[in-house]
């Protein structure tokens, strides 16, 4: 087995710790403020899925517009992201403090959706500096693997701040559902956690593009590969796909919660989720393997009709044991479509400007967890529900317009594909 020179171990080391706290933190925090902002706070379903959509469109248009452009500018990655977590820490706290000194619950839950949008705009920093710099320091041949590795090891956080959210969430079965949030604990442990994982990032170097880089092979892949077309059809792909897959991420712990469906506990939902984190460290050791046997565009293609399969089961099934199938396979789904995204990205983009063209790529990504949520399976379940149709059965009928957006986005991927390789034949 060769030996690893320090310096790689280092990067790895840095950046998987990293991972690992982030994760810890977005399992505890966001898998159970959806079920405070519904059933504690009492908003509806499309009014609980703006503190996923608010974030998101400052996330993006930060990172697009501000941050990107800069950290390309500066050429700054590990600054950009100790700045934007250090700063998000201290916003998420006063979210919470702000949330309490109301007597309106809706009210409430408006402050936190609109303090969480304004805390994004400094996580949007951390977000586009964290894509870029792994593409500073990782060849383009492996950057699937690495990513792969990066969501195992950030599974393994997840599965942590999962556990503990949902045992914080009702102070550990001893107090009422939504303590968690209301007295504070949630929002001291994530920022906490944002706080500790800026020591990690000391390992690693301050990353940015080098004039040499133009020599690498990763420069010779766009020449070939990046026309500026072929990138936008990409996205649009990209768009329909996240969208679709990830338009129930917000209303699925609801759904699971719901007293005439499933009506599990906390306790019970954080077992359900953390299928999907087993999944995710299962593949993510995995995803290089794939990759190297199929290839980037393929892998894609296998996660994201996974992710088809899982929805329209879930619509389908009254089962609990299935419904942790299902939650497995979207993990297994969620690794493959992410690391093989993230590799087709950066073959795509020019080194010189990573920052800037991973934050449209990062666009399709992180405004599909509000805006298909808020424009798409919120007001359908909605409409569903105010027509008379049960509220179970509402749900489940946002899974199969999920699957179908999916389709989508897999059918555009796949002539995209097809193109590309009837080009390579002409060639």
């Amino acid at each position: 087995m060769p030996w690893t020179p320090p310096e790689k171990i280092r990067n790895f080391i840095g950046l998987s710790s990293f991972q690992m706290l982030a994760m810890f933190r977005r399992g505890l925090f966001y898998s159970f403020l959806t079920i405070y902002l519904r059933h504690y706070l009492g908003l509806s379903v499309t009014e609980t899925t703006l503190f996923a959509t608010g974030p998101m469109v400052m996330n993006v248009l930060f990172q697009t517009f501000t941050w990107g452009p800069l950290s390309d500018k500066w050429q700054l990655r590990r600054t950009f992201i100790m700045a934007g977590e250090l700063l998000a820490a201290a916003g998420t706290l006063i979210v919470w403090y702000a949330h309490i000194l109301t007597a309106s619950d809706q009210l409430a839950g408006y402050i936190i959706i609109i303090g969480l949008s304004i805390v994004e705009i400094f996580w949007s920093m951390s977000n586009v500096g964290w894509s870029a710099l792994i593409s500073d320091i990782y060849p383009s041949q492996s950057r699937n693997a690495v990513q792969g590795r990066l969501s195992s090891v950030g599974g393994l956080g997840r599965i942590m701040g999962v556990w503990i959210g949902g045992l914080l969430y009702d102070g550990y079965g001893l107090a009422y559902a939504g303590w968690g949030f209301h007295r504070g604990s949630l929002f001291f442990v994530a920022a906490g956690v944002m706080l500790l994982s800026i020591f990690p990032l000391l390992l690693l170097p301050e990353g940015g593009f080098k004039q040499e880089d133009s020599d690498t092979p990763a420069a010779v892949d766009n020449t070939d590969a990046g026309s500026s077309r072929i990138f936008v059809i990409f996205l649009v792909a990209m768009t329909f796909i996240n969208f679709g897959r990830n338009s129930i991420a917000v209303i699925f712990p609801q759904y699971l919660v719901l007293e005439g469906g499933f009506a599990v506990s906390s306790a019970t939902l954080s077992y359900i989720v953390n299928m999907q984190s087993a999944a995710i460290v299962f593949t993510g050791l995995l995803a290089g393997w794939v990759s190297r046997r199929t290839g980037d565009d393929l892998a894609l293609m296998i996660g994201a009709v996974l992710t088809i399969a899982a929805l329209v089961v879930m619509a389908l099934t009254s089962s609990l044991p299935v419904m942790y199938l299902c939650n497995f396979i979207r993990g297994i789904s969620e690794v493959l479509i992410f690391s093989s995204a993230y590799a087709c990205a950066s073959i795509l983009i020019p080194p010189a400007q990573r920052a800037r063209l991973f934050g449209y790529f990062n666009a399709t990504f992180f405004l599909s967890w509000g805006l298909a949520g808020t424009f798409i399976a919120g007001p359908a379940i909605d409409w569903l529900v105010a027509s008379g149709t049960a509220e179970t059965t509402a749900y489940r009928f946002s899974f199969i317009l999920a699957a179908l957006i999916t389709i989508v986005g897999v059918v555009i991927e796949g002539l995209l594909l097809k193109a590309r390789a009837d080009r390579r034949v002409l060639a």
